[in-house]
């Protein structure tokens, strides 16, 4: 019985650090903590498995050479960087329909604002 309850925990714990690495990774393009919620993933399932312990610090080196690479970039490649998010971020209203949805209520008749996702359930 102690060995299906461990058995058990282990996958209960690979199934909520995947989904937290999941859900970190879809949001590391946008503003906020995205990275943080991804390390926090590998570090539950670093509980029960020692690879996504090693996985975990090589991740957080990896990151933090990033940041450090960043830093000593002239400002128009910060800017740059920064513009690509801002561009993630415009692309993923369009296509949740926040524009769409200030289109209508604002009776605007900018169709174009309208995700091209509510043309395929049209």
């Amino acid at each position: 019985m102690h060995h299906i309850l461990r058995r058990g925990k282990k996958t209960g714990i690979a199934i909520a650090g995947g989904i937290v690495i999941v859900v970190g990774v879809i949001l590391i393009p946008y503003p906020g903590p995205g990275w943080l919620i991804v390390f926090t993933g590998f570090a539950v399932l670093a509980t029960e498995f020692e690879f996504a312990g090693k996985a975990l610090a090589r991740l957080k080196s990896k990151y933090e050479m990033w940041v450090e690479w960043l830093r000593r970039q002239h400002v128009s490649v910060r800017i740059l960087s920064l513009a690509f998010t801002g561009f993630v971020i415009l692309l993923t209203a369009w296509f949740l329909n926040t524009f769409g949805l200030l289109n209508g209520f604002f009776d605007l008749g900018l169709d174009w604002l309208e995700s091209p996702f509510l043309q395929l359930i049209k």
